[in-house]
């Protein structure tokens, strides 16, 4: 199933009362992706390896992983929690820093996904209301939180938070060499809609479904 076809839509039970609002910010990170971070990446893309980026990747991801583990605990999920702190000893020691991923392609410890939103949503915490972030993107008000919470959390054990300008470099880079990742499925994405809008809010709610979903993990 394509989660952004609108022929795939059900109506979220997530109100989205500030749609116009939404609408509006919506378009302004689609013209700040279209006219500045894809092309940019576009060229990061053509000055880097696939190989290269992908290592880069896994070196953010793998800095995520601790909180992912306290946030499996906080959810009562201890194994997930036990299998994502090997996950990162594994990769910071046998992965160079987590720019490999060892622990998934030697030891098959595929990773586990684990948030605050999600921590917030297991303890009862209802989702609010559907936001669309300036920058950021599709959102709600509990995993905006969530995802605040996690930025925070993440300051203790990163190394880049000695000035304003070095954590935006970082996240600049992160992003710009996640979409190097992904060239082209935003545009086809948007292609499959006649309401981009509408078919990403829908996509976001059924890809946080699945990723909620830990039967298969």
């Amino acid at each position: 199933m394509d989660y952004l076809d609108d022929e795939s839509y059900e109506p979220s039970s997530v109100s989205d009362p500030l749609e116009p609002v939404n609408r509006f910010f919506f378009n302004v990170n689609d013209k700040v992706y279209v006219w500045v971070l894809e092309p940019v990446s576009t060229g990061y893309s053509k000055v880097l390896p696939s190989d290269i980026r992908q290592c880069v990747s896994n070196f953010f991801y793998n800095l995520g992983e601790p909180v992912r583990a306290v946030n499996c605990l906080l959810q009562g999920r201890v194994h997930d929690a036990g299998r994502t702190l090997g996950r990162f000893v594994i990769n910071s020691i046998c992965g160079v820093f987590g720019l490999a991923d060892p622990a998934a392609h030697e030891f098959k410890m595929s990773p586990v996904y684990a948030s605050l939103g999600e921590t917030f949503s297991v303890w009862g915490v209802g989702d609010g209301f559907y936001l669309v972030v300036p920058l950021l993107g599709p959102s709600t008000l509990r995993d905006l939180t969530g995802t605040v919470g996690d930025g925070f959390a993440m300051t203790t054990h990163t190394p880049w938070n000695d000035d304003v300008l070095t954590t935006a470099a970082a996240h600049g880079v992160r992003s710009v060499n996640y979409t190097s990742l992904h060239l082209g499925e935003y545009e086809d994405a948007k292609s499959l809609s006649f309401d981009p809008y509408i078919a990403f809010r829908n996509g976001y709610f059924q890809i946080r479904a699945k990723q909620f979903d830990h039967t298969h993990q």
